[in-house]
């Protein structure tokens, strides 16, 4: 923790000495949390910051939920592997903001297709990290298993689950982060509200200090809540050795 007092605050400076030192449109610290206080003050911040955190809970937990028993499918059983990989690696390479013309002109330009472009982010991150735990799953454990007499639905609640736990959690992470990195892009169909809809209406009138505010809020969020995976991944592989 103290490490990480210490990057902010060098961070906050560098930035600072930049800003002194006439670096073209760059805003420092001072304004942008002036500008920051001004969009709280009168709820444009919090609106925002509520619309955006909506749209990327929702998106991401549909997102790890069908890739977690989407991901056990493909390692567990190789027929289910053939039927949905080649499906899943096709869109891994297709960039979800690609899809975003497909999504509005199917889903139209309500909150569906915003939710639907995170969500597919999340997705297309985690099932891989899902696949790869339970493929990944030592086979001794396996065999043991059923030697000691273990059905097959014994042996993956109780051997295969607990062993792909941390390549789920690491998914759930990096898809955590696809996701916050997909609003941006979501909220360019048709958003009346939200961080990545007001860096663009900023962009517009080159108010540099609003889109620091949106960019420093977009990653504070992202950071808190990849601790908190952080802490209940601890709490969920305690078993594990760590170095």
């Amino acid at each position: 923790m103290l490490l990480n007092v210490v990057a902010v605050a060098f961070g906050v400076g560098l930035w600072q000495v930049l800003a002194s030192a006439g670096v073209e449109g760059l805003p420092g610290p001072a304004s942008v949390a002036q500008r920051g206080w001004q969009l709280l003050a009168n709820g444009t911040l919090e609106g925002d910051i509520l619309a955006s955190l909506r749209r990327v809970l929702i998106g991401f937990a549909l997102g790890s939920l069908l890739a977690v028993p989407v991901g056990f499918l493909m390692g567990w059983y190789p027929w289910a592997r053939g039927l949905l990989e080649p499906y899943v690696q096709f869109f891994r390479a297709v960039p979800p903001l690609a899809l975003i013309p497909m999504a509005i002109v199917l889903l139209g330009i309500g909150e569906t297709p915003k939710i639907f472009v995170i969500f597919l982010a999340a997705f297309l991150s985690s099932v891989v990290a899902a696949y790869q735990g339970v493929v990944d799953v030592d086979r001794t454990l396996i065999d043991a298993a059923r030697v000691l007499g273990a059905s097959d639905w014994e042996i993956f609640r109780r051997v295969v689950v607990p062993a792909a736990s941390p390549f789920i959690l690491v998914g759930m992470r990096i898809g955590l982060g696809s996701a916050w990195g997909t609003l941006v892009a979501a909220e360019l169909i048709a958003a009346q509200e939200g961080l990545g809809f007001r860096m663009q209406q900023a962009e517009l009138y080159y108010d540099l200090p609003t889109i620091f505010v949106s960019l420093i809020a977009i990653g504070t969020l992202g950071l808190l809540m990849d601790r908190l995976l952080q802490r209940v991944e601890r709490r969920i592989t305690r078993w594990q050795e760590r170095r």
